[in-house]
């Protein structure tokens, strides 16, 4: 049966090891949060660490890549259609506000301490509610207006705040656009919410749906989704 231990890591913030029954040797993976590592039933942590020292530098530039960067005073956000900004106020507890010419601004306690996890899950909590504010007032009349260029209808449109998938469309006719639509580059923006419109008429990914949707995006519905697929979701 496998077993899992946590070890506390200055560099990782977490190394997770799971020992597996059909594992031959030790291997390593780097998520978001921390270091994973898979290894054989009664393999010593003494060994597992060493494995670890000898490759660390090269785990902790992978590391580097993938982790979230840490929200401070002065972190921006400026995509087309979406701008925002943190920093320090007077008052005792976070705040978000819509400034001059729309700039989404979050103003942080003036004693706060960014290095604090909890004031990271907040900062990125009020990052998640000012996108999907922005994108409540945005994106459905965007949806609305591909919409009837194109004599499309649905029957309504949810703003969620999913990360790992843009947008859906059910047989009722339900369109579901996440928030984070508001951190891509117009065209992509414009894509997603074709992609969905073009399930209103096919629900599957068949030759019919892509020539669907080369009709709308001057045949350039793979070039798109290419595009797309490489685009980070992070923040930064």
């Amino acid at each position: 049966m496998a077993t899992k231990r946590i070890i506390p890591d200055d560099d990782f913030g977490k190394i997770v090891i799971g020992t597996r029954i059909n594992a031959r040797n030790i291997s390593m993976r780097i998520k978001k949060d921390g270091l994973y590592v898979t290894v054989p039933p009664f393999t010593k942590t003494e060994r597992i660490m060493q494995v670890i020292a000898d490759y660390r530098q090269k785990l902790l530039a992978s590391f580097t890549k993938v982790s979230p960067k840490m929200i401070t005073d002065g972190f921006s956000i400026d995509a087309p259609c979406f701008k925002l900004t943190v920093g320090v106020g007077g008052m005792k507890c976070f705040s978000v506000r819509r400034e001059e010419e729309g700039v989404m601004k979050i103003l942080c306690p003036q004693n706060v301490d960014f290095s604090s996890s909890q004031t990271q899950k907040l900062l990125n909590a009020a990052i998640v509610r000012a996108m999907k504010k922005s994108a409540e007032e945005f994106l459905p009349p965007l949806l609305g207006f591909w919409a009837e260029k194109y004599g499309m209808s649905y029957r309504k449109v949810r703003i969620t705040g999913a990360k790992s998938r843009w947008g859906s469309c059910t047989s009722r006719g339900t369109i579901s656009l996440s928030c984070y639509l508001m951190l891509l580059p117009v065209h992509l923006m414009d894509y997603v919410i074709l992609h969905e419109l073009a399930h209103t008429k096919e629900m599957n990914h068949g030759p019919e749906f892509w020539k669907l949707l080369d009709s709308m995006t001057e045949g350039n519905s793979h070039q798109l989704r290419a595009q797309l697929r490489k685009f980070k979701t992070d923040f930064l």
